[in-house]
């Protein structure tokens, strides 16, 4: 999106005071910076979605969460709920709120814990004022060195380079000095506000012109110090064990889509719940023991462990009837179409399922987008 002659378009992206109307009622989306949501926040959103929603929680693609089905009445209702539950700022900070972080860091592997970067960087979004002016789909990334945040389309990361400092990557571009992590969200902010100086009605730094781009950088200043390569990450369902010897486990559940009654057994765990760019739900600081029983406990109710599953690469937008601009009902599609596969083959390659052009959710990486059409569906390939 770029502004022109009649001014740039209104930026609709949805948060929890401001909903989005789809053909199923009034959409909230609830920002997660991080991905990490403690266990009764977890509890009381799954309350809030029974209450208030269609009774369920969907993981987004840029690690948040949505609730779907609300009235227009209970709007209100619905977003004091969440705001009561520590998941939603003031309502003019609400969109903004937009940090991925890598989700295994502190736990496995990477170079840093950022875990404490995001809260910091979140904190500082929310007290700053100027930070109203970005859009809802501007969003920041932090990448502990091991290069899954920086193979996607964050506008401002930060990226751990040895384990004290990091570097800024905006729009693929490194700029400025390293800094300690201590330091690293205040950078990153510093970033985002002289974009938003320039922005002059720009959702993304990717949507500026190439004079405005050029600026940002020439502001931001160029930077020698290597990054990261991007990497593209692998599966994170299954069991892992932690660097502090405890168990991390990962799951997915098809069309990332919990239900209320999943979300309250997942909480009663009593452990915090990373949810991933990649749909997946992570449930960290186990004991061996607790693990063996979640899986024996959460398995029966659709949760997914086993990384060759399909459901780790298939994925599907809302569809019909929940979306008036689908041509399919493309979850009941797709649910057959994974009925009929051979569970020994493996997961597929990555596929996104769609009922319309615009291909909503489609994930970051390289996939196979199935268009549902008047013909049936079509397949193209996306990515790299």
């Amino acid at each position: 999106m770029s502004s022109s002659a009649t001014g740039p378009a209104p930026d609709r992206c949805p948060g929890v005071f401001a909903t989005h109307q789809a053909a199923d009622g009034r959409l909230a989306r609830i920002r997660i910076p991080g991905g990490v949501i403690d266990a009764a926040a977890l509890d009381a959103l799954a309350a809030a979605a029974d209450e208030f929603g269609d009774g369920a929680i969907e993981v987004t693609g840029r690690g948040n969460l949505q609730v779907r089905g609300i009235e227009a009445k209970r709007v209100d209702a619905f977003g004091g709920a969440v705001n009561t539950a520590g998941l939603a700022s003031d309502a003019d900070h609400d969109r903004v709120r937009n940090v991925a972080m890598s989700p295994f860091t502190g736990r496995v592997g990477g170079l840093t814990d950022l875990r404490p970067v995001a809260q910091n960087l979140h904190t500082r979004l929310v007290d700053a004022e100027w930070s109203t002016a970005l859009s809802g789909r501007f969003w920041f990334g932090l990448d502990d060195g091991r290069g899954d945040m920086l193979a996607r389309a964050a506008d401002v990361i930060g990226a751990a380079v040895d384990v004290a400092n990091s570097v800024i990557v905006v729009d693929g571009v490194r700029v400025g000095e390293p800094v300690a992590h201590s330091d690293l969200a205040a950078a990153m902010v510093d970033a985002a506000a002289v974009f938003a100086e320039i922005a002059d009605g720009a959702w993304r730094v990717a949507d500026l012109d190439q004079e405005r781009r050029s600026e940002l950088l020439d502001r931001l200043g160029p930077s020698d110090v290597a990054a990261p390569d991007g990497i593209v990450p692998e599966s994170r369902v299954g069991w892992f064990t932690q660097t502090d010897g405890r168990v991390l486990l990962g799951a997915v559940v098809p069309f990332a889509r919990l239900t209320a009654e999943q979300a309250r057994f997942v909480a009663a765990i009593g452990s915090p719940v990373t949810v991933t760019p990649e749909r997946e739900i992570l449930i960290g600081d186990l004991d061996e023991a607790v693990a063996d029983t979640v899986v024996r406990v959460l398995a029966p109710l659709g949760f997914v462990f086993d990384a060759r599953s399909p459901w780790t690469s298939l994925t599907a937008c809302t569809g019909a009837p929940g979306c008036s601009k689908s041509l399919a009902d493309v979850r009941s599609d797709l649910g057959l179409h994974v009925a009929g596969l051979d569970p020994d083959e493996g997961p597929p390659h990555p596929e996104h399922w769609v009922g319309c052009d615009r291909g909503c959710g489609s994930p970051a990486r390289a996939h196979v987008r199935v268009l549902a059409s008047s013909d049936g569906y079509i397949r193209t390939t996306r990515g790299d």
